[in-house]
């Protein structure tokens, strides 16, 4: 007998005995678990899902795949280059039984997206989420009609202090290469707000900000001062 499972976003074809990675599966070595959405079983196929049918497995152990390696290349007038390595996070599995039926009175804790979760605990679950569902919307149709005209009032008032705003905050880092909102946010809480600022720091100050920023390098990579400096004399 063999089954057709879907976990972590893939399908597999597996028989009793395989063994097989998958997306990381929130379980340690030595637990048993159960998937739950089989797409076809014993020759049934399911709607999506075929009723009450599952496969469990034994986890051998939580590995990583292959590296593999990105580069990144910015063609602007002050390029960049970024090469960056990756191991994806997997479980090993050895599938143990093909249930067609009695999936759901197995009592073994179900990987389900990546976090095990017993049978039992969803099903007690879906009638309380559905009950919240059901409460939701009586709070909602109450702050419709209010809010609404209170935020038409307010956004003139709010227009003005945003402007304010912006003009003392200093230059627009972002107009340095490599630099984005997440990072003028970083340089903004070092008391970093211009481009003069950038253009003075000296070999030390370099050093400091890249451990600060956890950056390793990227501001000499990306040339900070020389495009501070130019930006600087506007």
């Amino acid at each position: 007998m063999f089954a057709v499972l879907k976990t972590g976003g893939k399908q597999y074809k597996v028989a009793s005995g395989d063994v097989l990675r998958v997306e990381k599966l929130d379980a340690a070595a030595g637990d048993k678990v159960q998937f739950n959405e089989i797409l076809m079983v014993d020759g049934e196929v399911g709607a999506p899902f075929v009723k009450d049918a599952g496969v469990q497995a034994e986890v051998i152990d939580q590995i990583k795949g292959v590296k593999t390696i990105n580069f990144v290349k910015r063609r602007r007038k002050h390029s960049s280059k970024r090469t960056k390595g990756h191991r994806q996070q997997l479980t090993l599995l050895r599938v143990t039984d093909i249930l067609a039926k009695g999936a759901d009175k197995s009592g073994v804790k179900a990987a389900i997206g990546g976090a095990g979760v017993s049978v039992a605990a969803l099903d007690a679950a879906a009638p309380k989420k559905a009950k919240k569902a059901a409460a939701k919307p009586e709070p909602k149709a109450e702050k419709a009609a209010a809010p609404k005209a209170e935020k038409k009032e307010a956004a003139p008032k709010k227009a003005a202090p945003k402007k304010a705003a912006a003009k003392s905050d200093g230059d627009d880092l972002t107009q340095i290469s490599g630099v984005g909102p997440v990072i003028v946010k970083k340089l903004h809480a070092l008391g970093v707000t211009t481009f003069a600022q950038i253009a003075a720091w000296s070999k030390d100050d370099i050093a400091d900000m890249d451990d600060k920023l956890n950056f390793k390098g990227r501001i000499d990579r990306d040339e900070w001062l020389k495009q501070a400096k130019e930006l600087a004399k506007g």
